[in-house]
């Protein structure tokens, strides 16, 4: 089995799910430590939450 570094490989597809991932731990580490309030991480979660939503709508009417 041959894994291309270059495309992806085996997680090609998967790459908007580990940067939501990395990124709601990153938002709640960070209240956890006490560098941010609870406003601002759960202002991170809501931008976080609609990236992910938006990629996996169906953007058939995309540029038009």
């Amino acid at each position: 089995m041959k894994i291309s570094f270059v495309n992806g490989g085996m997680l090609a597809d998967k790459k908007t799910h580990i940067m939501f991932g990395v990124g709601l731990l990153s938002a709640i580490a960070s209240y956890l430590v006490g560098d941010t309030d609870i406003f601002v991480m759960l202002e991170a979660i809501f931008t976080l939450v609609g990236i992910y939503f938006m990629h996996k709508s169906d953007n058939t009417n995309k540029g038009k």
